[in-house]
């Protein structure tokens, strides 16, 4: 299980366990699974795509920001 955090200048959108993200990287799109490598990238405007155990995907549109994995935490820092 990973654990999500995303939060933009204003508050804190999203804080919980969920089984997958998919991000608007400026390279492409790409998603993280468990275990995924360490990594830091900056995201595009695009859409940020995540789902928890059991629930239905969540999708959250941004215009831009950042995303850092390590070690099954996923911190996102974005624009709305």
């Amino acid at each position: 299980m990973l654990q999500l955090k995303i939060v933009s200048p204003e508050k804190q959108v999203f804080k919980g366990e969920v089984i997958r993200v998919i991000v608007p990287g400026s390279m492409g799109e790409f998603e993280i699974l468990e275990h995924h490598a360490p990594i830091i990238s900056s995201l595009d405007k695009g859409r940020v795509t995540y789902q928890s155990q059991g629930k239905d995907t969540q999708v959250l549109d941004i215009r831009g920001g950042f995303v850092e994995v390590q070690k099954n935490e996923i911190r996102l820092c974005v624009e709305l």
